[in-house]
């Protein structure tokens, strides 16, 4: 969609993008909007409170605009724990310690509507008339502005949001401290000015005027009218979709259909289960355990019946597939390796949020055998082939499951990656393939391969899609998982309001050296990918690729091959007679060689001056461009050289886990060789925490 325009906006038109720009609602709680609230008692007057609540019918019509406009919806929630542990002694007393004051019951004391601005009370959850709907985010913030403490900023930047449409309560307090500080913080805000009232209707004029003050100093202020006459003509317009059915996967179509009732997860599992059956006969390789037909549709009915009525939530009726080292509960986890295998009684914590999200299961998909290599020719359940052509190899470890996306026989499928294993076979079938900031995700229910270094993995068709599920699957740092990373520790940075493509940036691109082991065909791709970016706005700059070379050597030619024995057990890779070739010599070599305890730590310092290097690298460049693979061999020609391929595979991906980077795979154009049409892939890889830039560029990128 177009820009869009509120020309009436002081102190001059405010445009925004709707793809980047939230609505932004305020506190909007019962104990702020209700009588016997916090408010009412903050207040102090029953005349100038009844107006507060007049806001309601308005800004339940601009939340309603916002969704038909397809704009960000974020609510957020002013409370404190139970046991108040996050409350400062001087919010709590301050008021009720005034002589003249007319405060005489302080946050957390008993009210009306339970414990006073305190989580899990009645009076902290939203009024009725303006409940979130599923998807939409939910902030609960311990202080009056929005930031502190909280993963607002972290939750806009995951989203690519640049722009903020703000309502809500209280315009002098909370809207006020939310405003000024996103401002700050780079975001181009407008408050809602029908749509946000306060406790003292002289403060609130006031600072509405000094909102849009000195020529936009902090932002805009616009009434809601504009907006609200902009939605008929989007419902002129709706998303263009096929009447019925007609075996389109695709998450637009499928979300749009099922909203407005065209078809049902019923139907859309019939055509699942057809396709895979289908593909079965040409590639009988894909799949390790697949539900049964009568499972899929007492899942689909079962699904229907839940939200019938209801609000639908984000990934309802999505059909997707799980690479078989993540649990899923009932089901058996295999590794692909039958010595290894057991049945889980629980799911990953990560294939949960699928689930609760309205997702259908179809089945667990092939990989290299535990987990280990690149190729997708390494399991004893047959070697997926790309979607492309049948004698080229599909890449691995997370072979079945890119498949699976890359032949349109689910939406979306997870994967894992710790040394590309999600993006080299991204890459060789066609498919975007996100590998986020390690500790991120949740690694529990997850068959570990080297703990420190892996992450499960999103695969689907394009960026936005794999941006879809990774916000579901995002959520929060798992305590039980010992390698998971705070939301302290990972980074912030200043929105460009512009956008990437308008506000350009820069892009690192390896050395002509380090591309001289890709074949001349991928070479030139590489080259039409660099010009490709620039179109896209980025700046492109040669970096120095040391501490990248340095993290590759690190993987498989130092101690650090170690974990994956100290992960798997020594004694079970000992008893190795069941295993795959290539994978029972790696580990022989591996358990063989004659590593001291001190050169663990040494490459252990090496690897923390080689992410050191790259984090200062990555404070010159926004992104680094590389390509994902430097070839497609076929299978023949892997199986000629499983160990000397397979690591040339890895040429630009070993780095990124070992690096605390994350990296976005996608397609960026297509070849001819030996009468095949094939794709051709790069990786968009960003600094720790960066995830949500990688997303924003990797999408001018494929619009370019």
């Amino acid at each position: 969609m177009s820009a869009l325009q509120l020309s009436k906006a002081r102190p001059y038109a405010f445009k925004f993008e709707p793809e980047r720009t939230a609505l932004l609602i305020i506190d909007m709680q019962r104990d702020f909007i209700e009588p016997n609230g916090f408010g009412a008692i903050q207040c102090g007057n029953d005349e100038i409170f009844r107006e507060v609540r007049k806001i309601v019918p308005k800004s339940m019509q601009v939340l309603s605009a916002a969704r038909e406009l397809g704009l960000h919806v974020l609510h957020t929630r002013e409370g404190h724990l139970p046991d108040l542990s996050d409350l400062p002694p001087s919010k709590r007393l301050r008021q009720v310690s005034a002589p003249s004051g007319h405060h005489t019951v302080a946050i957390g004391d008993q009210g009306p509507m339970g414990r006073l601005l305190t989580q899990g009370e009645y009076g902290h959850d939203f009024i009725d008339e303006m409940k979130p709907f599923p998807g939409e985010v939910v902030i609960d913030k311990p202080g009056k502005g929005s930031f502190w403490n909280t993963t607002l900023h972290r939750e806009l930047l995951a989203r690519g949001i640049t722009h903020l449409l703000i309502a809500g309560v209280t315009t002098e307090c909370c809207v006020n401290a939310t405003f000024r500080e996103a401002s700050d913080r780079g975001f181009e805000c407008c408050l809602m000015t029908d749509c946000t009232s306060g406790f003292e209707l002289n403060f609130v004029s006031k600072t509405i005027e000094m909102l849009c003050s000195y020529d936009g100093l902090f932002g805009y202020v616009s009434d809601s009218a504009e907006l609200l006459s902009m939605t008929p003509a989007m419902l002129q317009s709706p998303l263009a979709t096929p009447p019925v059915f007609q075996g389109d996967l695709s998450m637009s179509v499928l979300q749009a259909q099922y909203r407005t009732r065209q078809t049902s997860p019923s139907e859309v599992v019939k055509h699942v289960i057809s396709q895979v059956e289908e593909y079965q006969s040409q590639d009988p390789a894909v799949w390790v355990t697949l539900r049964s037909p009568d499972d899929l549709l007492q899942a689909a009915e079962a699904l229907e019946k839940q939200y019938e009525g209801r609000l639908l939530p984000p990934l309802y009726g999505l059909p997707f597939a799980v690479k078989d080292n993540i649990d899923v509960a009932g089901m058996p986890t295999t590794a692909a390796c039958e010595a290894y295998a057991y049945t889980s009684k629980q799911s990953a914590r990560v294939v949960d949020a699928m689930l609760n999200a309205g997702a259908i299961l179809i089945g667990k998909t092939n990989l290299d055998q535990l987990a280990t290599g690149l190729s997708g020719c390494r399991s004893p359940f047959g070697y997926p082939r790309s979607v492309y052509d049948k004698e080229r190899i599909s890449g691995g470890s997370s072979s079945g499951s890119a498949v699976a996306v890359g032949a349109k026989l689910v939406s979306f499928a997870l994967g894992t990656d710790t040394a590309g294993s999600g993006r080299v076979p991204a890459a060789l079938n066609g498919v975007t393939g996100f590998k986020p900031t390690k500790g991120t995700l949740s690694a529990q229910g997850l068959v570990p391969a080297c703990k420190t270094l892996d992450t499960i993995t999103v695969l689907a068709p394009t960026v936005d899609e794999a941006r879809t599920v990774w916000l579901v699957a995002n959520e929060g740092p798992d305590m039980s998982d010992p390698c998971a990373k705070t939301q302290q520790s990972l980074p912030l940075w200043h929105v460009d309001f512009r956008g990437p493509k308008v506000g350009g940036f820069v892009f690192g691109v390896p050395p002509e050296s380090a591309l001289e082991v890709c074949t001349p065909l991928f070479r030139q791709q590489f080259a039409d990918a660099m010009v490709k970016m620039e179109r896209a706005g980025g700046t492109k700059t040669v970096v120095d690729w040391a501490p990248f070379s340095g993290g590759n050597a690190l993987l498989y030619d130092g101690a650090l091959l170690n974990e994956r024995i100290a992960c798997l057990g020594a004694d079970f890779l000992a008893n190795d007679a069941t295993f795959q070739p290539p994978i029972r010599e790696l580990f022989r070599s591996a358990m063989a060689r004659d590593v001291k305890p001190w050169d663990v730590f040494k490459d252990q310092h090496l690897q923390a001056q080689y992410t050191r290097e790259a984090a200062i690298l990555f404070q010159r460049i926004d992104v680094l461009l590389v390509p994902t693979v430097p070839c497609h061999p076929t299978v023949a020609e892997m199986e000629a050289d499983q160990l000397g391929l397979n690591a040339k595979l890895g040429e630009f991906t070993h780095f990124a886990n070992v690096l605390d980077l994350c990296g976005l795979a996608l397609n960026a154009s297509f070849y001819e060789e030996g009468g095949k049409r094939l794709p051709f892939g790069v990786t968009i890889v960003g600094a720790s925490g960066t995830d949500g830039k990688v997303f924003d560029i990797a999408r001018e990128f494929e619009r370019a």
